[in-house]
């Protein structure tokens, strides 16, 4: 019954490294999902001044949508609920697990299923695509560095993608 309470990864925690390329599990975080028509209520419940231009990020917040926030933190960092503001704040920590994809090759191998053009996507930029037929949200970390958030379910397949366009 032990075994049940154990968090098992769905992906490999060695990372995968061929020419060019690496492809990491990152250390487990809290993911919220921030939700208000008004992005100044979110800075108050916050205390942190939050992007308000789709497709930018700053400090662990990514603006997704002209009323949706995507905030990253550490584990045990406390998130305030927004109870009785305007505003929702949705834990969904368990629900995603983050690749990195580092090095000179990274953008290539995430281009090899994503129809965004990454060559020309800024390094701070944030945005929800697809990888073949998965979703996925990619935040560019440095210019051979990105961040890959995709739901739990579908990162055994995700790593399995990206590792076999790595390989080519």
């Amino acid at each position: 019954m032990s075994e049940a309470l154990i968090r098992q990864e769905p992906v490999s925690q060695t990372p995968f490294v061929a020419e060019g390329v690496r492809i990491s599990l990152a250390p487990p975080m809290q993911r919220h999902a921030l939700r208000s028509r008004n992005a100044e209520d979110l800075e108050r419940l916050l205390m942190v001044k939050i992007p308000t231009k789709v497709g930018t990020s700053k400090g662990g917040v990514m603006c997704l949508g002209p009323d949706e926030w995507y905030l990253r933190s550490a584990i045990g960092t406390a998130i305030p609920t927004g109870e009785g503001l305007p505003l929702a704040v949705t834990d969904i920590s368990e629900r995603s697990i983050c690749l990195i994809v580092e090095g000179p090759r990274a953008s290539e191998i995430l281009m090899a299923g994503c129809p965004l053009d990454l060559d020309q996507f800024a390094v701070g930029r944030a945005t929800r695509t697809i990888y073949e037929t998965v979703e996925i949200i990619v935040m560019r970390d440095a210019e051979d560095r990105f961040h890959i958030e995709v739901w739990r379910s579908f990162a055994a397949w995700l790593w399995t993608a990206m590792t076999t366009a790595a390989r080519h």
